[in-house]
């Protein structure tokens, strides 16, 4: 089941167990349950504190297995084979059963274990997601921490039947005492905001206590972290507000034209820019969404941004990097099936729509992307592409071309999505050489078309392009001086990784000039 290499690192980490853990696995005649078994022996003999032995109650997913701490009433449930990206959800529930000490701050540590009541949480997955694993692993760490936390992790490729009887056509989706509680990407503090529901008011209250900031940045996506170290690196005060540190970057599965980096997968990336914003004295302010920007009423006044939470924040400078996120099809359907096959991340929900009809539509780099991925999960892909021709590369567009369950409808205008039931059942498109309207029979759709700025809140503050993007010049300035701005956000062309690490760069520089020749009145 695990190589050799695999096997000597896994062997390593269980030498840092603390207390004896006891693996309590439930087995069915099926292939996959031979495969849990064969997993678990491996595993067992790796330290003296791991034990195991066969579930006898029937009242239990199977194939599954729990951790559970000797002596206590601790543990996680595992439905499946956390193998994929859910192997390294599998090493940190052992190690944390079995007492190795959490990375999360001790601030976090403490709210978990102070939450009241009883919480059971399921959470569907599926292996090829790299969102899963955070929400995985972070209820996982809240059912070792607090007692009346409980927490299931499930395959969902694996247990279609509820699948299909709870309508989950999204990953991760969570429930909460048998009724859902979430779907998508969330981070542990999230979650453990949500459940306590003081915490926006204590956090408010820490914000507004904050010192004027010589430089702000609002956003932590590449730009947003690449300016927060440079600002950093010079010395003066820095602050870093996000909604969701990472932010797109956090959804990008494959990335390879990072130079110098062959290849890495986004949450391994935001990650690494995480640590690397940690490594100088910057205020990381996670999970605050900016609402209002209030520019300085005179020179040397300091800029006002208020959050979501009721706080506010100042600072001398500020630099805008809030990013974009997927553009909409905006047709009638789209949001009352999202979720219910409308999907936005073929990596994440793909292996729930294995063997059945779908659609990508887009014809960029994304779509192709999408569209060659989903052939190997789906029975069939349909791709529309609105222009005349696929715009992404050639190199992809001939991939796309050599699959047999790939059908491509250039100058096709979705005009609906539509459904059955609660779910996509097809969805409508126009020829527009031909004026002809056609019906697609599908189950999925799954929309690549670009992205929107997230400017909203900027609306009428500052200088917008008619696509909303922030007008900046070739210092990053804004139409307000002393406030900058820098990534997809922005008016700069070509939307990469790279580019908007280079324009937070630049953003921080050109803050940091404007500092010192601007004095403080």
């Amino acid at each position: 089941m695990l190589d050799a290499n695999i096997k000597q690192q896994l062997k390593a980490y269980m030498e840092k167990l603390q207390q004896p853990i006891e693996l309590v696995a439930a087995y069915d005649d099926g292939a996959k349950s031979q495969e849990l078994r064969q997993l678990l022996e491996e595993i067992e003999p790796m330290s003296e504190k791991i034990s195991l032995r066969t579930e006898e109650s029937n009242d239990v997913r199977r194939p599954s297995f729990a951790i559970n701490r000797v002596g206590s009433d601790m543990g996680v449930r595992f439905a499946g084979i956390p193998m994929g990206h859910e192997f390294t959800s599998l090493v940190l529930a052992l190690l944390q059963v079995g007492g190795h000490p959490s990375k999360a701050s001790q601030g976090v540590i403490e709210q978990i274990q102070q939450l009241d009541g009883d919480f059971e949480f399921e959470t569907y997955f599926s292996l090829s997601c790299q969102n899963c694993p955070d929400v995985v692993q972070a209820l996982n760490l809240m059912s070792v921490l607090n007692p009346g936390v409980r927490h299931t992790a499930i395959d969902g490729a694996l247990f279609q039947d509820e699948v299909e009887k709870r309508e989950i056509m999204s990953v991760p989706s969570v429930y909460l005492n048998g009724e859902p509680w979430g779907q998508g990407r969330m981070t542990l503090e999230e979650i453990v905001s949500r459940l306590d529901t003081k915490s926006d008011e204590k956090e408010a209250e820490k914000i507004n206590q904050k010192d004027t900031f010589e430089v702000l940045v609002i956003g932590g996506g590449p730009a947003g972290s690449a300016a927060a170290i440079y600002a950093a690196r010079k010395g003066i005060s820095t602050g870093i507000a996000a909604e969701r540190f990472g932010g797109q970057v956090v959804d990008t599965m494959g990335i390879e034209n990072l130079i110098s980096v062959p290849y890495t997968e986004g949450p391994k990336l935001v990650a690494a820019m995480e640590q690397h914003v940690k490594e100088y004295d910057v205020d990381i302010m996670n999970m605050q969404l900016a609402e209002k920007l209030i520019p300085a009423t005179k020179r040397g006044m300091p800029h006002e941004v208020r959050l979501a939470n009721g706080a506010s924040l100042k600072a001398r400078t500020v630099v805008l990097s809030t990013g974009a996120r997927w553009r909409p099809l905006g047709v009638p359907g789209e949001v009352e099936y999202r979720n219910k096959g409308v999907a936005y991340c073929p990596h994440c929900d793909g292996p729930l729509f294995k063997g059945k009809h779908v659609a990508v539509i887009g014809g960029g780099n994304s779509g192709v992307e999408a569209a060659i991925d989903l052939a190997g999960i789906v029975g069939h892909v349909t791709l529309i592409e609105f222009g005349a021709e696929m715009r992404a590369d050639d190199v992809l567009q001939k991939k796309l071309r050599s699959l047999n369950n790939v059908d491509v409808i250039t100058s096709g205008q979705t005009t609906e999505v539509v459904g059955e039931n609660g779910r996509v059942s097809g969805l409508n498109y126009t020829d527009r050489n031909t004026g002809e309207s056609h019906h697609v029979a599908l189950e999925g759709v799954f929309v690549q078309i670009g992205l929107v700025p997230n400017t909203e809140w900027l609306k009428g503050d500052i200088e917008l392009s008619q696509h909303g993007e922030i007008i900046i010049n070739d210092r990053n300035e804004t139409s307000i001086p002393g406030v900058f701005a820098a990534g997809d956000v922005t008016t700069v062309p070509y939307k990469q990784i790279v580019i908007s690490m280079g324009e937070g760069s630049k953003a921080a520089l050109s803050a940091f000039d404007f500092l010192i020749r601007n004095s403080v009145e």
